[in-house]
């Protein structure tokens, strides 16, 4: 029988999604539309590839099957479209959001290979990557590979980048801002702002994590995108944040480092194994490994530090080889 290519992409958008409404969303197709469409496809085959009832859909092993090997299906189509035509797919890269370390990659990606096109994107948490990585929508993407209530894919791979130290942002005039350095403990006494996009379900987990260790309080928890959103927040709410404290910060804010210990962020490199890799995706993970090794990222503080034990048994070294 021959394969409709929009068919298997409906099946790989619902087993990514395991939801017939936010997989039609992404579709741009009405639910009716995608399952009948599924349906049509199942009585072509002569067997289940779902398994669904009015609260749950499932993959049956048949559909696990198709699946995974519909998504490669799909790669290849695109990159025979590429050859033929003579054109290159640039290599989508998820940075997360503005002011982030993985910004400076980009640009070293750019340098050292200026014959590389990259297209970059901002899911503003890797949680919302993590689809698009599945289905080949994105080649690499960035983030910490832990929060999400389940392991990841088995299709996905990751490589340690950084490890980045996490201290505060505070109004200038907050008591906090009168120390050079803030001890952890000393927050106990200053309920924190959480600001996380609903994407970014990774750092909300860190923060969780570091609220329970150290035993401090949330004052308040607010959704957005972006750094400037939340600096905005703390402006205007008065309360500590966690955050970088590198980038520059607008007047009325300061950052202060944390320490005893000093809490680190574990941030990998992403990518599906299973797919048919971008041409470029070898290289550009070998230039991200030599940078971060180069400049020290995955260096610890000659200090006292903090990881969750999540981070601490996923750390690695050495980057896989892509497949």
């Amino acid at each position: 029988m021959d394969l409709d290519l929009r068919q298997v992409r409906y099946v790989v958008t619902l087993a990514d999604e395991l939801h017939f409404g936010r997989a039609a969303s992404r579709l741009t197709i009405a639910q009716q539309t995608l399952s009948s469409q599924i349906r049509a496809l199942e009585r072509r085959l002569g067997v289940p590839l779902f398994t669904r009832d009015r609260r749950h859909v499932a993959l049956t092993p048949a559909g696990e099957t198709f699946a995974e090997r519909g998504r490669r299906l799909l790669i290849d189509a695109e990159r025979l479209v590429d050859e033929v035509t003579q054109t290159r797919a640039p290599l989508r890269i998820d940075v997360v959001t503005e002011g982030l370390p993985s910004t400076l990659l980009i640009h070293h990606l750019r340098t050292q290979a200026p014959d590389l096109q990259v297209e970059v994107v901002q899911s503003h948490g890797l949680a919302a990557a993590l689809p698009r990585l599945l289905t080949g929508d994105l080649d690499l993407a960035f983030g910490r590979p832990h929060g999400f209530g389940r392991p990841l894919a088995a299709a996905l791979a990751t490589m340690p980048v950084g490890l980045e130290p996490i201290g505060i942002i505070v109004p200038a005039d907050h008591p906090l801002a009168d120390q050079d350095e803030v001890p952890l403990t000393a927050l106990a006494d200053h309920p924190l702002l959480v600001h996380a996009a609903d994407e970014s379900a990774e750092w909300r987990d860190w923060v969780d994590h570091a609220v329970a260790t150290f035993g401090l309080d949330v004052a308040t928890r607010l959704r957005g995108h972006g750094r400037t959103s939340a600096l905005t927040a703390v402006q205007a709410l008065r309360h500590p944040a966690f955050s970088l404290t590198t980038p520059q910060l607008p007047d009325g804010l300061t950052a202060r480092p944390l320490t005893n210990p000093v809490p680190l962020y574990a941030w990998h490199a992403v990518w599906n194994t299973t797919t048919t890799a971008h041409p470029a995706l070898n290289r550009a993970l070998e230039l991200i490994h030599t940078y971060a090794r180069t400049h020290h990222w995955h260096q610890p503080p000659n200090a006292d530090w903090w990881l969750p034990n999540p981070d601490r048994d996923t750390l690695r070294t050495e980057p896989p080889q892509v497949r």
